[in-house]
């Protein structure tokens, strides 16, 4: 009985003169596995390995090889097994009092994330577009959409830029064109057709060009794009894409400018259909060369990954497909 007394003195001052180390959150949690805590506390609240084992469907010698192997992590005896009964030693009660919040909000923090995945829509979506195509498109759909969804919240932003998802915090991008990102997913919502137009005042002073190469003799407008570049001119032929360069006579950063700029009569542009479509159907711009326009842009969603897509944001890709228009321009040779 001495000999234990003296060694458990022993080991006292020995704890007492060594500095504490408290183990790093993470590093600790880390080691200690999840499936470990997981086992111990339904044998805790269970009472016994067996019956911990048919309600996380497991096998209790895997209930026992988790606990054994959790019990070595902490080098701490936290059950005292007999043939009758399991209970918990003091060691396992204290480290069960202190797991039961946090595996509570665990479970909690994973039924939230199923129910984003799974449940109701509900939250914020936050979605990138060009400006003109959210004001002449997107600003209806996104009312309708609304109405439909009163329970989420819509943050839009507008910029002329390529918008990132990751830096952006976007859910969804719409973009127009060509899609070139590989690393996202993008879902064609219809055709996009860039129309050369002119108003019917430029018309009746210089006539229309016959072909792509007559341009060169008109007076042409042309977009400057966020990145500084000016927008060539593209034409279909023969199977394959012609790009212009087109000496302009003005040039502008801001697409409404540049169709203000030919309703005024100032000259020809390409312009996208959305922004024509009403002064066509309206007699107010003239298209030409609708036989010779590229027939592989389209409107596009665009979103990060296809896995664990948020119930908020497949609700509304989903609208989104169902529910673009297709624009019709009256018969004037644009439609693809």
């Amino acid at each position: 009985m001495g000999l234990i007394l003296e060694s458990s003195l022993a080991l006292t001052h020995s704890d007492l003169s060594a500095p504490l180390h408290r183990a790093d959150t993470l590093s600790a949690t880390f080691g200690a596995s999840y499936t470990g805590i997981m086992a111990f506390m339904a044998v805790a609240t269970e009472g016994s390995f067996a019956k911990a084992g048919e309600r996380l469907g497991i096998s209790r010698s895997a209930i026992s090889r988790n606990v054994q192997k959790l019990e070595s992590q902490l080098s701490t005896r936290l059950f005292v097994r007999t043939t009758r009964n399991t209970q918990l030693t003091h060691e396992g009660r204290r480290f069960f009092d202190n797991c039961h919040q946090g595996v509570a909000h665990m479970a909690e923090a994973i039924n939230d994330m199923l129910e984003l995945r799974q449940g109701p829509p509900s939250g914020l979506i936050k979605i990138g577009a060009p400006v003109s195509f959210g004001r002449k498109v997107l600003a209806p759909l996104l009312e309708r959409f609304s109405n439909a969804y009163p329970d989420l919240s819509l943050d839009l932003h507008l910029d002329d830029g390529l918008l990132d998802h990751a830096s952006d915090e976007l859910d969804v991008a719409f973009r127009s064109g060509r899609i070139e990102d590989s690393s996202i997913i993008a879902r064609r919502l219809g055709p996009m057709r860039r129309a050369v137009c002119a108003a019917p005042s430029y018309v009746a002073t210089n006539g229309l060009p016959a072909t792509p190469e007559e341009l060169a003799h008109h007076q042409c407008i042309s977009h400057r794009s966020a990145s500084g570049r000016v927008q060539e001119w593209e034409f279909h032929r023969e199977g394959r894409v012609r790009k212009l360069a087109l000496k302009s006579r003005f040039t502008v950063n801001n697409s409404d400018l540049v169709l203000h700029a030919v309703l005024q009569g100032w000259g020809l542009a390409q312009i996208a259909d959305f922004q024509i479509a009403d002064h066509v159907a309206a007699h107010e711009l003239v298209v030409t060369l609708a036989d010779e326009l590229p027939n592989d842009l389209g409107h596009y969603i665009c979103y990060q990954s296809r896995c664990h897509l948020p119930a908020r944001t497949r609700v509304f890709v989903d609208f989104m497909v169902a529910e673009f228009p297709r624009f019709s321009f009256g018969g004037v040779g644009l439609d693809a």
